[in-house]
């Protein structure tokens, strides 16, 4: 009888061993998380390059909006605030909103537009994985070509592929263009025969873009949202890039090549390796697009910097410049998940 019971006995202890392992295994990523965040919509004024300034409907007053950066299936609670004096939503682009319909952000389809002064409230599972976007839905051809409407959604994957596990920098480069003649007219403009003169990496015009900084050895991704209204030709020099996932959805087979193709909504994520220590220019191959209004060498271009080869060099554009981090939401992507402000983006608020 003893023997019976000390083999009882053992095999509860082994049971509730075996269960604590199995329970220690189950990552914490398989549980969702609650997520809630405030958005409030804005009136303020942006500088794209030198004096050339913009009125924008800011998120959080600021152009590009807030990281909302989260993990697949995460629960999503957006209280959205709209101060401004004309109505807007904001569309989640690329969640696929299953059974959350209302929460789209599409006016006159889902919702009533936000009226100013008014709150709405967006739930949402935060599912596919990837490079996402949201934008305003309201009069889109104003309000997010030129009045910058915009921000990065970047939902990680429960999973990561090997190709992720590889990256040691991680940039978001949100490409727009702007009608400077519709500058600070809000409420008009986006219409046929606009004459786009100005052309921005998040919201910032060469040679007021910054340096992407490296060293020998790293893996970098670049996240190239489009999120204006022009195609644009994105091309590194002196490296291979590898297009490893559209609109968040990774390829079968990654895409090498020097020139990237997006599209207005597109998405495409481009994986490189800084295998060849120089200063590299980065920019968009339609040439009208690396302008500042009637100027040339502006526009949609910056660099890759490696810190072996220095910038103390007398023709280097950025030698004598700050440098300002995050500006391609590099330090924000390094915190915990969440929505992150930046005061890199931030503008000038504007009493009407």
């Amino acid at each position: 009888m003893k023997n019976l019971i000390s083999l009882f006995s053992s095999y509860r202890f082994t049971h509730i061993i075996l269960m604590l392992v199995v329970l220690a295994l189950i990552p914490l990523t398989s549980q969702a998380e609650k997520r809630e965040f405030d958005l409030s919509i804005e009136d303020t004024r942006i500088v794209l390059v030198g004096k050339r300034d913009f009125h924008t409907f800011a998120f959080n007053g600021q152009v590009p909006a807030p990281l909302i950066h989260v993990m697949e299936g995460d629960d999503v609670t957006v209280n959205v605030t709209n101060m401004t004096t004309l109505p807007h939503t904001i569309h989640w682009h690329g969640m696929l909103q299953r059974g959350t319909w209302q929460s789209d952000g599409v006016p006159h389809a889902t919702q009533h537009a936000i009226e100013p002064g008014d709150t709405f409230t967006y739930k949402f599972k935060a599912e596919p994985a990837g490079t996402m976007w949201y934008h305003c839905h309201v009069n889109v051809n104003e309000h997010v070509t030129m009045r910058g409407m915009w921000g990065p959604l970047i939902v990680e994957p429960k999973n990561p592929l090997p190709i992720e596990k590889t990256v040691t920098k991680d940039y978001i480069l949100m490409l727009s263009d702007w009608v400077s003649s519709w500058a600070n007219k809000p409420g008009e403009g986006g219409i046929p025969g606009d004459v786009f003169d100005y052309y921005t990496i998040n919201a910032k015009s060469f040679p007021e873009t910054q340096p992407i900084r490296v060293k020998k050895g790293d893996v970098i991704r670049l996240r190239l949202i489009g999120a204006g209204d022009h195609v644009h030709a994105i091309h590194t020099h002196g490296h291979i890039s590898q297009i490893a996932f559209k609109d968040g959805f990774p390829l079968d087979k990654p895409i090498k090549g020097d020139t990237v193709l997006i599209g207005p909504g597109e998405r495409y994520d481009v994986i490189l390796n800084m295998d060849n220590p120089g200063l590299w220019m980065i920019h968009d191959h339609v040439d009208t697009h690396t302008t500042n209004g009637d100027k040339p060498d502006g526009g949609i271009m910056t660099t890759i910097e490696y810190e072996e080869v220095g910038i103390d060099h007398p023709f280097y554009v950025w030698k004598d410049k700050k440098f300002v981090p995050d500006f391609y939401y590099e330090e924000s992507l390094k915190k915990d998940l969440g929505m992150h402000n930046s005061k890199v983006f931030k503008g000038e608020p504007i009493e009407e």
